[in-house]
């Protein structure tokens, strides 16, 4: 985008240290700094003099020009509570991690009397550490502290005192762990005493390996913010990990995707296996986002699942799963969906449900509810005339999604007509009406024109919208959708009408 300043992490190094160079005129300092650099028996020497403006734009250059020995002594002597030398790396270098881990060792080894660095940060955040130095001392172990520019009151004496921490973000798969981690991982298992391994972000693709469980117990589990499984895991592999869950107090984010129930499981024995993930919920206490996705086990017991929650969500995501009429009427009735932000139903087949209990959700969330997204719920044109009074009160709604909904021109035109006061929405997904289609289902492009011009007309006549889209379903030849959005983006199949 123009006018963009990339981050930090997706420059070369060496791209970093211009872009550093052209912000600012070159001071004094700065010259004398690069002089002491190119002499690197020197810098080592002198490292416990160097002003402390002077360590982030020396570390970024001994990084990029690959001084090794230099960077050792920076670790050692870094002035700053944190060392975001993940945002330095646009993938994992594992001689840079040695280098790290070796001035940390001496540094651990050594007096304490100077001892500042409490995190070494491996993580690939977008940071603004590396441009923030002004002259000013820049004291961070947080994104936020961060862009707060608020300095950080650790003295040596403390320092000495705290555990060293190390922030990573996780990808753990089916396959062995890559020389960086592994690295890593046998560093970190030798200094357990005196040191924490953190991870904010944790993901799980692939059925859960030995690995998995050994580097679950390395972790320090209360730092663990968001988590993501994505794998096809049966119930008691899940309530396997679940005690690993229970320790994760800040947990803010848990998604949970392909839970499959394999046919000889009882009924029985899936509640007793459900009960046993879910009472780690009431340990979390900062459980904002709950995500899931083909989770088969969930019919029949989302009461069992969302009464375990301590805190209101401000995220509810339930997608691909099929659910009874009992799971349907509870969600309504649930303290803790009383304050959604975010509600995601993707592809939950609501045809053969009442639309009350979505009509009073939706009265109770509408001061607080910013996106909805009901994409291929397969709702009726009744069902959609039952809720637009309580969707029309939803006055902080932003994103809006009904891609996939087989409604008709009529019904349409209503929808829009009660979504037009809704200044805050900045995107609009709707489907193309039932009448873009031929009698055998096949999509007319110029009627489809016609009649999404038609909806957009209506619109403009409340507001200017921002993104609005209306999308049929798939070309029966070749897959493709059409797209009207201020014009129809034709499918390439040729044989379409």
């Amino acid at each position: 985008m123009e006018g963009r300043i990339p981050d930090c992490h997706t420059l070369p190094d060496s791209a970093l240290l211009h872009e550093m160079s052209i912000q600012s005129p070159t001071t004094l300092l700065e010259l004398a700094g690069s002089s002491l650099l190119s002499d690197k028996s020197r810098a080592i020497l002198d490292l416990e003099d160097l002003p402390i403006e002077l360590f982030p734009p020396l570390f970024v250059e001994a990084f990029s020009r690959g001084h090794t020995e230099v960077l050792k002594k920076m670790v050692q002597a870094w002035p700053f509570t944190c060392l975001p030398l993940g945002a330095l790396m646009r993938k994992p270098q594992l001689e840079m991690l040695q280098v790290a881990l070796d001035g940390l060792d001496i540094l651990c080894c050594g007096p304490r009397r100077r001892w500042k660095l409490q995190v070494l940060d491996l993580r690939r955040a977008p940071w603004n550490f590396w441009r923030m130095w002004s002259g000013a001392v820049v004291d961070a172990c947080s994104p936020e502290d961060i862009k707060k520019n608020r300095t950080l009151k650790v003295g040596p004496a403390m320092a000495a005192k705290l555990p060293l921490k190390i922030f990573i973000d996780l990808c753990l798969t089916e396959g062995p762990m890559d020389e960086f981690l592994t690295h890593l991982f046998l560093w970190v298992i030798q200094r357990r005493d005196r040191l924490h391994l953190c991870c904010n972000r944790l993901k799980i693709f692939g059925k859960p390996t030995h690995h998995t469980r050994k580097v679950l117990r390395l972790l320090q589990l209360d730092s663990v913010q968001k988590v993501e499984v994505h794998c096809t895991w049966v119930p008691s592999t899940l309530a396997t990990y679940a005690p690993f869950l229970g320790q994760m107090r800040n947990l803010r984010k848990l998604l949970v995707s392909q839970v499959h129930v394999p046919a000889h499981t009882s009924p029985e024995e899936q509640k007793w296996l459900l009960a046993k993930l879910t009472s780690q919920f009431l340990r979390m206490d900062c459980l904002q986002k709950f995500c899931v996705d083909a989770v088969l086990l969930l019919e029949g017991h989302l009461e069992q699942v969302l009464r375990h929650l301590k805190t209101p969500l401000e995220a509810l995501s339930i997608t691909n799963c099929p659910l009874s009429d009992s799971d349907w009427n509870y969600l309504s009735q649930c303290p803790n969906t009383s304050q959604l932000r975010h509600l995601d139903l993707r592809g939950i087949k609501l045809t053969n449900f009442s639309p009350v209990p979505l009509q009073i959700l939706l009265e109770m969330v509408a001061a607080t509810l910013k996106s909805l997204d009901l994409e291929a719920c397969e709702i009726t044109d009744s069902q959609l005339q039952a809720i637009l009074p309580a969707l029309s009160r939803c006055s902080q709604l932003r994103i809006l999604c009904f891609f996939g909904n087989r409604i008709s021109m009529s019904v349409l035109k209503d929808l829009l007509l009660h979504t037009a006061r809704l200044s805050q929405l900045s995107r609009e997904l709707y489907p193309a009406p039932l009448e873009s289609y031929d009698s055998q289902g096949a999509i007319h492009p110029g009627r489809c024109s016609q009649l999404c011009a038609e909806l957009t007309a209506i619109l403009k006549e409340f507001r200017q919208p921002n993104i609005l889209i209306f999308r049929t379903i798939s070309c029966p030849q070749c897959g493709r959708m059409f797209l009207y959005n201020q014009g129809l983006l034709h499918c390439s199949c040729p044989t379409a009408a």
